[in-house]
């Protein structure tokens, strides 16, 4: 079996191995006819239940070719162009070759002793992303499994920072818009903060964050005796792209000596674009920021980092073991990254993202953020002019929230699903994949925009297809003189 590790008696096998593979996807990306295959769990489950997992086949290429079978066949391919759901971009080519590089080294991230120039070039990342951000001379930061990671982690920091005792803990608030990220309710409990601690924030008709209702509520807390432990603003909310108004935020925070955090996970692709950057205006006032770069950066899962403006508060994350990083690792100044992070082991994801930039720069991939932005606006027009669809409101990113009514409403519940209907039977074809969610109750489909390769031929023959099944729902007879 040591055959199959590697090592330099094994470099060629691996050359070969990983040639196969690379082969073998490059073949499936190069064929991919639509997004999905349509498989459903009833038809893949009893394929891959019935693999043997204790008789292996001892052969790589063999593996590959059942692979081909059981993942590549019916994998969602997020690079097609009527890919139009979730927060899952295309991934760039140097990107993927940072990614095989740092699979195969399988350098952690945790100690210098096991990373050295990896240490180096994380912290050289943090730095840039920093300084895109303003965040200023004393920031720092790390990178994380994703937002969901960042923002606890943040608001771990800014509950630390609010200096209560453990039994104080449910006095503490964290005020957020009603449309930020779930993350920040799920972070709240794993922080042990009482059921009350996260404070909804109503947003105006673009699904930003009211000021003045944040306002308000900030000086509730004061009045209730509540400690306002952090408000977090989000640039780029998951359903609708939207971004709070953060330098009346940050002024907010700053009066009431408030922690502020931004969730940039999607809007984070602004730092890098050569004309929407004034969108993010104030997040240079933040404490601490979460940006996503497998997102708006186009990088594969994972890839994200917690930044903040004062180094000394990740302080809050920090624990000394004998046997991995001793206190007097502190004094003699090697880099230990674990004592920033909530993770121990860690990939060096920062690899990706270096890759990327030494290859393409931050203005190319900043101009195919742009690109989506352009896209989404467009398609924005298309929906406002089609009496089939209600758009709920123009996009400041890439995402397009929607939903089909017909020419004669019959009942709310119908349209709902009818809507439902429609984005199932469409994933269930494989020609395209949209996501749906709620908004006022109702059932709305979207479309996440992160393709360059998509069109507004793609966005309108969707469209149609959402349509054809949304009215094949409602009956082919549907009268609509009714």
């Amino acid at each position: 079996m040591r055959s199959h590790l590697l090592n330099r008696t094994t470099a060629e096998d691996y050359r070969r191995s990983v040639t196969a593979g690379v082969e073998q996807v490059a073949a499936r990306f190069a064929s991919v006819e639509r997004p999905f295959s349509g498989m459903d769990a009833d038809g893949l489950g009893p394929v891959i239940d019935a693999i043997d997992l204790d008789r292996p086949l001892g052969d790589t290429a063999a593996a590959l070719d059942e692979l081909g079978e059981v993942y590549l066949r019916d994998a969602v391919y997020f690079h097609h162009p009527r890919y139009l759901a979730h927060l899952n971009c295309p991934v760039v080519i140097p990107a993927v070759v940072g990614e095989a590089v740092l699979s195969a080294v399988n350098s952690s991230l945790d100690t210098w002793d096991q990373s050295a120039g990896g240490t180096l070039i994380e912290r050289r990342l943090i730095d840039w992303t920093a300084d895109r951000i303003g965040l200023g001379p004393a920031a720092d930061g790390v990178f994380t499994s994703g937002g969901t990671q960042s923002n606890l982690h943040a608001l771990l920091l800014a509950r630390e920072e609010a200096k209560l005792r453990p039994e104080e803990f449910g006095r503490l608030r964290i005020l957020t818009s009603e449309c930020s990220h779930f993350s920040v309710q799920k972070s709240a409990k794993i922080l042990g903060l009482g059921p009350d601690a996260v404070v909804s924030v109503p947003v105006d008709r673009e699904k930003r964050m009211q000021t003045v209702a944040l306002a308000a509520a900030l000086e509730r807390c004061a009045a209730e005796g509540a400690v306002p432990m952090a408000v977090v603003a989000t640039a780029g909310t998951t359903d609708f792209g939207s971004i709070d108004p953060l330098p009346e935020i940050a002024a907010l925070c700053e009066r009431h000596a408030t922690w502020m955090h931004v969730d940039a996970a999607y809007g984070c692709g602004l730092l890098a674009s050569p004309t929407r950057r004034e969108l993010l205006d104030g997040i240079d006032r933040a404490d601490s920021v979460t940006v996503d770069y497998h997102k708006s950066f186009f990088q594969p899962v994972s890839s994200s980092a917690v930044l903040v403006r004062d180094r000394s508060t990740l302080r809050h994350a920090t624990y000394h073991a004998e046997y991995l990083n001793p206190e007097r690792t502190v004094r003699e100044r090697i880099p230990n990254q674990v004592d920033k992070s909530l993770q121990t082991t860690r990939r060096f994801d920062a690899l990706k993202l270096w890759m990327t930039l030494r290859t393409m720069g931050a203005d190319g991939v900043g101009q195919l953020f742009d690109e989506v932005c352009d896209l989404a606006a467009e398609g924005w027009r298309l929906l406002a002019a089609d009496p089939r669809y209600d758009v709920v409101v123009e996009p400041r990113l890439s995402t397009l929230v929607f939903r089909y009514v017909p020419d004669r409403v019959r009942t709310s519940a119908d349209v709902d699903r009818a809507n439902l209907y429609a984005r199932k039977a469409l994933f269930a074809s494989g020609e395209a994949v949209v996501a749906g969610t709620k908004v006022g109750g109702g059932q709305y489909l979207k479309f996440t925009l992160l393709n360059p390769e998509t069109t507004t031929a793609d966005i309108a023959a969707v469209l149609d297809l959402i349509a054809g099944h949304a009215e094949q729902y409602l009956g082919e007879s549907l009268d609509r003189a009714c």
